[in-house]
């Protein structure tokens, strides 16, 4: 009892330290639940065997950008959550939101969703394609309460395609991929402006009091585990905003971050002082409503962080939106009283599509035979440290992304195109072809300055025409000795396995953009605008209008 005592009151005192006190003293506005002793959880009755699960999902967070990772940005919640779960160090995501969510949501690679080009736009009439069931949908099936808080960015044309109807039974944030913190308006380009802020299937007006959308979007995952019942399964997705640029933050936030001279990143560290803190009051909460002893707690960035705009993946190479482990590399772990090897780490494979079947499996969900899926269960993985089922990645195939004008079928040993941009990960090897983006290294002190200093990065200067690379990852995470020249036979072996992967895949969707997506039109709101049976009402409605009116209930239903 006594070591016990002493060990609540160390934890307490670190907390204190941290500057996160109890729930009576926070600030209001803040995202903070009411009061309540730290950490007390109420009787709520045995726990189902079904776990709780807590999805959180940053907005372009670097790899660097974690306490433990030896970021100078502080952490605390972030950092004790990891130390006392399991920290997954060899872990995999995708370059760019879209293409993260629709895995994570489906278990499948972009090339499975026609999702492998790019993002999606605003104005483009697309969304992830609805004969994919998911995530959520099956969680559903076995009882689980489905509620998504954050930015959903995978697509809204029609009415079919928002979070609700693909399995949600709530949702309170944004659809498209960035926007104005506190105003939520988001423009696509000159004049295509709108506003983003829906609860469910309509704009939240009502619910927009000029909060920043971290601490919002935290009270709202508080008014949900206050009124659920902990004793029936919830599934949480929450997909925040930060650290996505536009680089916002409110004031107090900067205290500790006002010796960084650069802008961008002493913005951005605010941002994520702000997310940490925000993290630790969904934890309190989870607590506080009886969900934590019964929870699976899994924390990922959604693709690597961009130097530009702030972030930091140090020492990898390369940033977001490529498929340099900058770009791909994420800070992801699990947090839960269930895990067997609590305060370890993972160094094992797993990606983002991983999750959509081990989730089911937590879950005593059933995954159909038909549903091909290129995500593995990693729980065992994960909880006990045995070995991954995973040995590759796709990360993927874009045929057109073609900017590599060097490439050419003979550079790929008449197996592979080299002009096309692709990464895969078979074992320890990985390879690139085509253009794989930006590429430099970007050390802490290219932050030291008032502005992005390229000086400090590091870079290569390939040979003219270059478009394949080899690394050995486990013996050079950072991508610095490019092995292809010396190692042919396995270049051919990567290629042969990247030929077979684009026999499976469906055709790209990425449509032109639609007028009709204009928020002007639309009461100036990004929202649903495509009705399929437009066409077809209207000569109804003229048929309708010269025939007798026999009864009025006709004409209504005209």
């Amino acid at each position: 009892r006594m070591v016990a005592a002493v060990l609540a009151g160390l934890s307490l005192l670190s907390l204190l330290t941290c500057g996160y006190l109890a729930w009576g003293s926070r600030r209001a506005g803040t995202g903070e639940a009411p009061e309540s002793p730290l950490g007390e959880e109420p009787a709520a009755g045995a726990p189902r065997s079904q776990p709780h699960i807590i999805f959180i999902l940053a907005d372009d967070q670097g790899f660097r950008d974690v306490g433990y990772h030896g970021s100078e940005i502080r952490t605390p919640t972030l950092d004790k959550l990891a130390a006392e779960g399991v920290k997954l160090e060899n872990y995999y995501v995708q370059p760019m939101c879209t293409p993260s969510r629709s895995q994570l949501i489906t278990g499948k690679y972009q090339i499975h969703t026609g999702l492998q080009h790019s993002i999606i736009r605003p104005t483009q009439p697309n969304c992830l394609p609805l004969d994919n069931v998911t995530l959520p949908q099956k969680l559903k099936e076995v009882g689980y309460s489905t509620h998504m808080v954050g930015k959903w960015h995978l697509g809204f044309y029609r009415k079919e395609c928002m979070p609700t109807q693909r399995g949600f039974d709530s949702f309170f944030g944004s659809l498209l991929g960035s926007g104005d913190y506190y105003t939520h308006f988001k423009c696509d380009s000159p004049g295509i402006c709108g506003y983003d802020l829906y609860e469910n299937d309509n704009a939240a007006w009502d619910h927009d009091n000029g909060i920043y959308s971290t601490q919002m979007y935290t009270q709202k995952v508080q008014q949900i585990l206050a009124s659920h019942n902990p004793r029936k399964p919830i599934f949480l997705y929450i997909a925040y905003q930060a650290v996505h640029s536009p680089l916002q933050a409110p004031g107090r936030y900067f205290e500790h971050y006002r010796s960084i001279n650069n802008i961008n990143r002493r913005r951005y560290a605010a941002m994520l002082a702000c997310l940490d803190e925000a993290i630790n009051n969904v934890t309190l909460a989870l607590r506080k409503y009886g969900y934590y002893e019964n929870s699976i707690i899994i924390y990922s960035s959604d693709n690597g962080g961009q130097p530009m705009a702030g972030g930091s993946n140090w020492p990898l190479r390369g940033s977001k939106g490529t498929y340099w482990e900058g770009g791909i590399r994420a800070v992801g772990f699990v947090h839960s009283p269930l895990l067997k090897n609590k305060g370890s780490v993972c160094k094992e494979l797993v990606h983002i599509t991983d999750w959509f079947p081990t989730l089911i499996t937590l879950a005593e969900g059933q995954i159909d035979e038909d549903i091909q899926l290129d995500g593995y269960d990693v729980w065992e993985t994960i909880s006990e440290g045995r070995r991954s089922p995973r040995v590759d990645i796709l990360h993927n195939i874009d045929p057109i992304y073609t900017k590599a004008k060097n490439g050419s079928w003979a550079a790929g040993y008449g197996i592979w195109n080299t002009a096309i941009q692709s990464a895969i990960r078979v074992n320890h090897w990985k390879l690139l072809t085509g253009n794989p983006g930006y590429s430099d290294w970007v050390p802490p002190q290219a932050f030291s300055n008032a502005g992005p200093n390229r000086w400090h990065n590091e870079r290569v200067s390939w040979s003219a025409g270059k478009t394949v690379w080899l690394f050995n990852i486990t013996a050079d995470p950072y991508e610095r000795v490019d092995l292809s020249a010396r190692h042919p036979e396995v270049v051919k072996q990567l290629l042969r396995r990247l030929s077979q992967f684009n026999k499976t895949a469906v055709p790209v969707r990425y449509p032109p953009k639609d007028p009709r997506s204009n928020p002007k039109l639309n009461g100036g709101v990004w929202g649903p605008w495509f009705k399929e049976d437009e066409k077809k009402k209207k000569p109804d409605k003229s048929k309708g209008a010269n025939k007798q009116k026999k009864n009025k209930n006709k004409k209504k239903a005209n």
